[in-house]
């Protein structure tokens, strides 16, 4: 397998999903399992490899198919080995077809110390062709039109973790609570695969959702109508509503619980540990220090709501507006800097409701980097007004009962951008850094 290893590393590197860009790929094979094709002249193949080269290893899913002719798609060609020609499943409808079979069919597959199970919330599903989405960074999406004629969207995950994600435990019971404002889940995958150290891993590989047709994204729907001066109180009223509406949900069918002086502890640690590696990295933030742990001190002496299930890294890149369906929440992964195990604690809604505020600011602040700058602030003060106002219309009196915690999460994730931007996009460290002053000066 030293061979295989070696050209899939050499492939990975160049994927947008690889998340160590700095290094090589120091890949190990821990085990595989077959899924059965429609086509006799491929063989589908999935591989979990631990990557070694990163501080913390890490273990990526890499589906393949492999032909012996040069039947497959191009862009998706991974390098031959022992004589057959690689390419990346999901680039490959002979792969989609057979991972939506597996998951419909309620199937299960066993492998070289892994094996792979299907789920289903709906009939079995037949696929008649898909089509790779290129967008993403962290997992691989894949629209699949089905027999019927319907449209669905199938998700692949790139990097695997032992233990249950959100994605699709947070989806399947909203959809089996009859949700509204959530595409439905009609199947998953789950896999056990080895641990870097030998332990046995369980966890979700992939899913297949019902998809939104029509929808466009949030942020570029947002983008557009700030851009041409378009009020947007409307929508981010629908927005706020809806988001209202999907935490409702999410407490009936998830599970809730009292917030504990642990939990407010360890929120507190996290928010001081962010705001101690900003002020070390970027020196205009030491002067605000101590107004933002104000702040802090003072959300964690207010009233602790009710901790419940939440979507987690709510922005408007994680919304779609549909002509038939209003807004749309998708992506319930949770944020991806966090262990798997935490993403499905219950947390405030108010982490929520605060990062889709930043979202506003950052379509004004993206904005003014252009050339020439735009002003949106006047657009993105109003929508952040309106989101409120909307939550308040479903929630009633939540935000303002809490709303030290909502100033304190909004801050703490300005504080978290204003590092991010200094090491990614410096010429952006003004947009979250005026956040910061902004709502400092609120309070005073």
């Amino acid at each position: 397998m030293t061979e295989l290893t070696e050209l899939v590393g050499s492939w990975m590197r160049r994927q947008r999903w690889y998340s160590t860009k700095s290094v090589e790929p120091r890949l190990r094979l821990l085990g595989s399992f077959d899924i059965e094709p429609a086509d006799p002249d491929a063989r589908i193949v999935t591989y979990f490899f631990c990557d070694d080269a990163p501080r913390t290893p890490r273990v990526y899913q890499v589906p393949v198919v492999a032909r012996s002719s040069g039947e497959g798609d191009p862009s998706a060609f991974i390098g031959e080995a022992g004589g057959r020609l690689l390419y990346d499943g999901p680039a490959e409808e002979v792969y989609v077809s057979a991972l939506v079979d597996l998951m419909t069919g309620g199937g299960r597959t066993e492998g070289r110390e892994a094996s792979a199970a299907g789920h289903a919330l709906a009939p079995r599903i037949a696929v008649r062709s898909s089509r790779r989405l290129t967008g993403e960074q962290s997992n691989t999406s894949i629209v699949a039109e089905l027999d019927d004629g319907r449209l669905a969207l199938v998700k692949v995950f790139r990097v695997v973790q032992d233990g249950e994600n959100p994605d699709v435990s947070t989806l399947a019971a909203l959809t089996e609570g009859g949700s509204r404002r959530t595409p439905a889940l009609l199947g998953w995958v789950t896999g056990d695969w080895p641990l870097p150290d030998g332990r046995a891993a369980h966890g979700e590989l992939g899913l297949i959702q019902d998809f939104v047709p029509g929808a466009e994204d949030g942020w570029e729907l947002a983008v557009t109508a700030a851009e041409a001066g378009e009020d947007f109180a409307d929508r981010a009223f629908a927005l706020g509503s809806g988001t209202a509406e999907l935490h409702k949900l999410m407490a009936r069918v998830l599970p809730t619980r009292e917030a504990t002086r642990e939990d407010i502890g360890r929120a507190l640690d996290a928010m001081f540990r962010r705001l101690t590696i900003t002020t070390t990295e970027v020196p205009e933030v030491s002067e605000l220090r101590e107004g933002i742990a104000a702040v802090y001190e003072a959300a964690a002496a207010s009233p602790v709501p009710i901790l419940q299930r939440i979507h987690g890294d709510l922005h408007l890149g994680q919304v779609l507006f549909s002509p038939d369906r209003g807004w749309q929440f998708i992506d319930f992964e949770g944020e991806p800097l966090r262990p798997l195990s935490e993403r499905s604690e219950p947390d405030a809604t108010m982490r929520d409701v605060a990062g889709m505020l930043r979202s506003f600011d950052y379509v004004a602040g993206s904005l003014a980097q252009r050339e020439p700058p735009i002003d949106a602030s006047a657009w993105a003060a109003r929508a952040r007004e309106a989101y409120l106002e909307g939550y308040a219309s479903i929630a009633g009196s939540e935000l303002q009962d809490h709303q030290s915690l909502v100033d304190a999460f909004e801050l703490d994730k300005a504080v978290y951008e204003v590092t991010y931007e200094a090491r990614h996009r410096p010429s952006w460290v003004p947009i979250p850094l005026g956040a910061v002053r902004r709502l400092l000066a609120a309070r005073v």
